[in-house]
């Protein structure tokens, strides 16, 4: 599967804001934005207005960032979603949130989406009494997410539990630390996602 394998620090300097794309370590007094790095390239120093293509594709791509999806992938997700009843940008977070590394890493399973994601493809969890290793899996209301019974794989999610402890977790999952597993209560809602992004760029971007 294709994935972004460069310096991730990199992203966050080019948008300009922390995108917690190395979970607790981004917490850390080195933090690149922390230390006030200028963006990568020869002329960051050069102020200009940006358009507003330019605007539309800043925003697409701090919300594939976020999520660690390509843009190939991203296209898909967006056409399902403009094929869905109610609004398109609403609709894009959606499905970007139920996504299985996504909701791992909701759930404190994993300190970052890239660790989820990884965790997924190796097998750690399983749905319905069913291992999952596709990270794009969309969940379901109802599903429960399951560590699987192996000591090695629940001694790496509860080294996790307690670096993501203060994190909050979202209305629309329950998590049960004693049985390693989190249930998916209800589909997400706009309201429920808190990220900054204006997803009505990323709409108007590919509307053109």
């Amino acid at each position: 599967m294709a994935r972004y394998t460069g310096p991730v620090c990199r992203l966050c300097r080019q948008e300009g804001m922390k995108l917690f794309l190395k979970g607790s370590r981004c917490e850390m007094a080195k933090c690149a934005i922390d230390r006030g790095r200028q963006a990568p390239g020869m002329h960051v120093g050069r102020r200009r207005k940006q358009s507003a293509y330019a605007e539309q594709l800043r925003e697409k791509q701090r919300l594939r960032r976020i999520y660690g999806v390509l843009e190939k992938q991203f296209r898909i997700m967006f056409q399902r979603a403009l094929k869905r009843r109610g609004i398109t940008g609403d609709n894009l977070l959606k499905l970007l949130e139920a996504r299985l590394d996504n909701v791992v890493f909701r759930l404190g399973f994993a300190s970052s989406r890239a660790q989820a994601r990884q965790m997924v493809n190796h097998g750690f969890f399983t749905i319905r009494q069913r291992t999952v290793t596709i990270p794009s899996y969309q969940v379901k209301a109802g599903e429960v997410i399951q560590v699987k019974p192996m000591e090695r794989y629940r001694k790496a999610v509860a080294k996790h539990f307690e670096e993501t402890e203060k994190r909050a977790m979202p209305a629309w999952l329950s998590l049960n630390k004693g049985e390693f597993n989190g249930e998916v209560l209800r589909m997400p809602e706009r309201a429920d996602i808190t990220l900054p992004v204006n997803e009505q760029l990323v709409v108007e971007l590919y509307s053109k």
